[in-house]
């Protein structure tokens, strides 16, 4: 239709460039823009106010800038200049848009919203509270976006004692029925490490908002209390509000081993709200499989996805890991290189974990040595610390202290632990001493070095050293630390730590384990068939 008009004002033409950006056809629009002005048709202010909304290129940027420039509209616009703020702020490109700021006539709270939202997004978050400072000094009154934009601000910044004076800025402004200032609130109480005040001021809120209980869900998964979080969950689909996908997918952060079956009513309830589809829900039942060691399952979901992206692949070669099916997550990744897609930096490391937990030598240190030519990728700490673990299974000291040597990186407390064990092999205690000097440098607190240490010492018969171990571990104040297992029951945690007995039931248990190994000794193996 609009090529079959045999006339085109500006309304025409903007009701078209309109079309392109709202359906996503921001080349279209941009060209339409351009053939626009061949047309002999000047823009107006809206033409110019919705192109810089859809502008993603900083050349072209400064080019529909200098456009506006030429016509005169810049100075006494505030709608476009505004908009023009709004772009460069998305562009990162900051000084551009204090530029414009300090060129308008005219400014409102959008305005300074606009500047604020840039700087905040350019990673310049302490100039963010310093134009709020200012804006607030010039008698111009913030509006709700502004105090959830500067909440999050100070939550970033962890300056809390700000965070409260905007709280009480809210509450004298009446911001509190506002969900998403509300919400703001509580992240940054919560990530700020008062999780008890976000607690208190979500008990103190009237009504209940999706929103509001997104943040409350997370908060509580954030400080590990994941059944708290489970609890709440159940308390919104009482109260009747709708899930959304960071509900859904922040609630399966929280299932841990002890409650899969949580976990599958919450996969049936992810199909029943038809979000399915989703990619990023998607992944997360994938994480929630994988963690609670249900790969079928896992792997079932994967298969079923609309649309695999990256996350996606790599969700699922991690989960096969993980659970020790290396030669599905060896399969799965070929098959990552056969539809085209290229792996990055968690791909190859759970590859090479892979490698590492099925002792897949070969395969490792080739996957590693084509890192950089094949996928681009510089090794990371991470995949130095694989490489060193394949190499400590196969005995390889020098080749580690080579690697170590090498490697562009500090070594970490893993890696002075691996060669720590294989010097104890090798009969090193000269490499060995070094060795827990440097461990002990990463974690002065840590007990192991010292212990295997001591170990050598008293396997020589080297007693002043195990006297000089201990005075060191006096003196530094190391504890030996205490080992524990779990086991989950009835949606209960049960543990057992090395050094006392269960506090629930936990006689009984060492009672019956008691009896069993007294009927073990008792019993005559090749007499009742156990053995032969």
């Amino acid at each position: 239709m609009f090529d079959g008009m045999p006339q085109r004002d500006v309304v025409s033409w903007n009701s078209m460039l309109a079309g392109y950006a709202f359906n996503g056809f921001v080349y279209y629009a941009l060209e339409l823009f351009w053939e626009m002005q061949t047309a002999g048709v000047e823009p107006s202010e809206y033409t110019y106010s919705m192109v810089a909304s859809f502008v993603q290129c900083a050349n072209h940027g400064r080019q529909i800038h200098a456009r506006v420039i030429r016509s005169g509209m810049n100075a006494h616009n505030v709608v476009l200049g505004n908009s023009l703020i709004d772009m460069y702020g998305k562009l990162g490109l900051v000084d551009y848009a204090h530029a414009v700021f300090m060129t308008m006539e005219n400014i409102n709270i959008i305005s300074w919203n606009s500047l604020i939202s840039g700087l905040y997004n350019s990673w310049r978050s302490q100039c963010a509270l310093e134009q709020f400072t200012t804006m607030r000094h010039v008698g111009q009154s913030p509006d709700e976006f502004t105090v959830s934009l500067m909440l999050t601000i100070c939550c970033n910044l962890q300056q809390v004692e700000k965070g409260e004076q905007l709280f009480c800025l809210s509450t004298k402004m009446g911001f509190l029925s506002n969900a998403i200032v509300a919400s703001a609130i509580i992240d940054l109480f919560s990530q700020c490490n008062r999780l008890e005040d976000s607690v208190q001021f979500f008990d103190k809120v009237d009504e209940w908002d999706i929103a509001l209980c997104n943040s409350m869900i997370s908060s509580y998964i954030c400080h590990d209390q994941w059944e708290v979080a489970l609890n709440l969950f159940l308390l919104v689909l009482r109260e009747g509000l709708k899930p959304t996908e960071f509900t859904l997918s922040s609630v399966l952060g929280a299932v841990s081993f002890h409650l899969a079956e949580q976990g599958n009513q919450l996969h049936s309830l992810v199909i029943k709200t038809g979000l399915e589809s989703d990619v990023v829900l998607a992944s997360s039942l994938l994480d929630m499989y994988n963690r609670v060691g249900l790969v079928n399952s896992s792997m079932k979901v994967f298969l079923h996805m609309v649309a695999r992206d990256l996350i996606s692949w790599n969700s699922m070669i991690v989960g096969f890991t993980r659970n020790g099916k290396v030669i599905e997550a060896l399969g799965l990744f070929a098959k990552l290189l056969q539809v085209g897609l290229p792996p990055d930096r968690i791909t190859l490391y759970a590859v090479l974990q892979a490698c590492n937990y099925g002792g897949f030598f070969t395969e490792g240190l080739a996957t590693f040595s084509c890192m950089e030519e094949a996928y681009a990728i510089i090794p990371g700490e991470e995949h130095y610390t694989c490489v060193l673990n394949l190499l400590s299974q196969y005995g390889k000291l020098q080749e580690i202290v080579d690697v170590v040597e090498t490697m562009p990186y500090e070594p970490n407390y893993g890696m002075w632990e691996l060669m720590l064990r294989l010097c104890s092999l090798h009969v090193d205690l000269e490499l060995m001493e070094e060795v827990v000097g440097k461990m002990i440098e990463v974690d002065p607190q840590s007990s192991a070095p010292y212990l295997v240490l001591a170990r050598e010492y008293e396997m020589r018969g080297r007693w002043e050293g195990i006297v000089r171990v201990r005075m060191a571990m006096k003196e530094g104040g190391v504890r030996k630390k205490v080992g524990c297992s779990w086991i989950g029951i009835n949606n209960h945690v049960f543990t057992f730590r090395e050094d006392q007995l269960q506090y629930h039931g936990g006689e009984d248990v060492y009672v019956v384990l008691s009896l069993l190994t007294w009927v073990m000794e008792r019993q005559d193996p090749w007499q009742d068939g156990y053995l032969g």
